[in-house]
């Protein structure tokens, strides 16, 4: 697999921000609601967090679960929520907007990017949603985001290895493409080896429920797959 393989780490709470941090996650996705795919979180969350650990942060701006489509009030949640987190001493947001059918909404997207800047964009698993995955990673590149989070339009990353390496090998230098979805300890490196992808991202909801509050077994968890990306 690539050298010096990255782990983000999907967080939900200060405890598993801090446990991350100390198994050595290379950046942290911070938001609220992981079952429904991470929704943005509260601002004293994002202060605490940031307070707390000092590896990036990338905050998610999803004003709602459900589709990606968004109403002229949900997009304007979204912008607001960006000049705040902007002000926070982050690194990155979360994000994207969809058309119906699914295809890339680049002019919404593009503004967000634009409001983020200089932080960091990686736009998520809305992705996985588009009809044509080559032609919505092109739709991505024009919107200014950095990376793109994507399971390969599959179940899981593990499913969608395959489509992830041509999407590695089609983004080139342009974008980072990041693995996620069902990633844990016992799969991450093959993923890693078979994408040639050079970050990966997991939540662990697949081994370790969301809603648990076993840090410990958590943070074991998050090093191993850290362990298991340096072999």
């Amino acid at each position: 697999m690539p050298a010096e393989t990255q782990l983000e780490v999907a967080v939900d709470s200060l405890e598993r921000a801090a446990a991350a941090e100390r198994a050595g996650a290379h950046r942290l996705e911070l938001c609220v609601d992981l079952t429904s795919g991470g929704l943005t979180p509260g601002i004293e969350l994002i202060r605490k967090a940031r307070a707390t650990v000092r590896i990036p942060i990338h905050v998610m701006v999803r004003p709602r679960p459900g589709d990606f489509v968004y109403s002229a009030t949900d997009f304007a949640e979204m912008k607001a929520w960006i000049k705040t987190i902007a002000a926070e001493n982050v690194e990155g947001i979360v994000t994207g907007v969809l058309l119906p059918g699914g295809s890339i909404d680049v002019l919404r997207t593009s503004e967000l990017v634009a409001l983020a800047s200089p932080i960091r964009v990686t736009f998520h698993r809305a992705f996985d949603q588009a009809p044509d995955l080559p032609a919505a990673l092109e739709s991505v590149v024009l919107t200014g985001a950095h990376r793109i989070l994507t399971s390969g339009g599959m179940a899981n990353a593990h499913t969608g290895s395959s489509v992830l390496r041509s999407l590695v090998q089609q983004a080139g230098t342009r974008i980072t493409i990041l693995p996620g979805g069902g990633l844990h300890s016992r799969n991450i490196a093959e993923v890693a080896r078979a994408t040639n992808a050079r970050e990966m991202h997991t939540g662990l909801g697949e081994v370790i429920p969301y809603s648990s509050l076993d840090i410990a077994a958590f943070e074991s968890a998050v090093r191993e797959c850290v362990a298991n990306l340096q072999t």
